[in-house]
């Protein structure tokens, strides 16, 4: 029989922080942010105030770590699903789609489209999605669009506007609208934009 090594401190680092990070997630989702305290929190972590505040400085710090592996997550899919090896057209079509797919985790629009910029504020949280998700859509559309572009339109204008687009039909889908409608939408904003260009 093998023993069992023990952890690391660091193992035991990230172990602690996973499990206020999943436990925050779930609060967040269930709760809202301003209906979840801390001591609920640890307790569903199952660790101490001590803990908590020794990974984070408060509640709002602990927020923004969930909304920031809730992003990350979002660009991965659309990174996955739109590898360099495609076309730069055929990468945005799937990015567009694993954008929308990706936003239907349970309680991941609530948190970076409605929680995120109430909590954040409108600055912070738009600085969190240019770092992910806006990211790709910027790199897709310069990849697609490239010099193409008359001026004075530039690739950030139309990220802007096309991740506002996306945003926004996260939503609605998020509110029951009808999933193929949306992303067929989608897709048809995304040839003609980058057909225009």
């Amino acid at each position: 029989m093998q023993r069992k090594m023990p952890r690391t401190n660091r193992e035991r680092t990230e172990a602690t922080r996973g499990a206020l990070l999943a436990a925050a997630r779930a609060l967040f989702v269930d709760k809202g942010y301003a209906d979840t305290s801390t001591p609920e929190i640890v307790a569903a972590a199952g660790i101490t105030r001590g803990a908590l505040y020794h990974h984070f400085d408060d509640k709002r710090a602990l927020f923004r770590a969930v909304l920031e592996e809730e992003a990350r997550a979002v660009a991965d899919e659309i990174e996955r699903a739109a590898p360099a090896t495609r076309s730069p057209r055929k990468a945005l079509i799937a990015g567009s789609a694993a954008y929308l797919d990706a936003m239907t985790v349970a309680g991941r629009t609530r948190l970076l489209l409605v929680d995120g910029p109430a909590v954040l504020g409108a600055g912070e949280s738009l600085a969190l999605d240019q770092a992910h998700a806006g990211r790709t859509l910027r790199e897709g559309l310069a990849a697609a669009l490239g010099p193409r572009l008359p001026p004075p339109l530039t690739v950030d204008a139309l990220a802007t506007l096309l991740s506002a687009a996306f945003d926004r039909a996260a939503l609605a889908i998020d509110a029951g609208d009808d999933p193929a409608a949306i992303r067929a939408a989608m897709v048809r904003l995304i040839e003609r934009t980058v057909a225009a260009g």
